[in-house]
């Protein structure tokens, strides 16, 4: 098992995994435009979007993404920008060998790297131990509004 930090040429890879964790959840999905609506998304995120990919061999088996938000310059205060973790999935028949945990390793260390103020994610109730073992506790500095009905 290898993880690495995606490229633009791993798009279909990336669209394979998010439509296996989709038909996971649905069963399978008839949506033949779907792919091409991935490249252009993906092809607009790049800028301030990491991308990890996992193989088994030469199989992806799991991908996680950090989104990097940029704060509004303040005076007399130096730049600052923080990250949030989303999308993490491993295959069925990958999960519980550490694969999420590498991914996740390679998404802390570069929000390290790249000096963030902090890392948010959004947990599912499932994956909420999973993020406490690595350091994650729940956040009481933000707020939620959900769209109202």
């Amino acid at each position: 098992m290898t993880v690495r930090r995606a490229g633009e040429a791993d798009t279909a890879s990336l669209a394979a995994l998010r439509r296996a964790w989709t038909e996971e959840d649905r069963g399978p999905v008839d949506d033949p435009g779907f792919d091409a609506a991935f490249a252009d998304w993906l092809a607009a995120e790049w800028h301030h979007r990491a991308f990890w990919l996992a193989f088994d061999g030469e199989t992806p088996v799991g991908s996680m993404n950090m989104l990097e938000f940029t704060r509004m310059p303040k005076p007399g205060a130096p730049a600052s920008r923080w990250g949030h973790i989303g999308n993490a999935y491993v295959a069925p028949g990958h999960r519980d060998r550490g694969i999420g945990a590498e991914m996740l390793a390679a998404a802390l260390a570069h929000a390290d790297a790249e000096g963030y103020a902090r890392v948010v994610l959004s947990p599912t109730e499932r994956s909420v131990p999973f993020y406490g073992r690595h350091g994650f506790a729940p956040a009481t500095s933000l707020l939620l509004r959900l769209p109202p009905g």
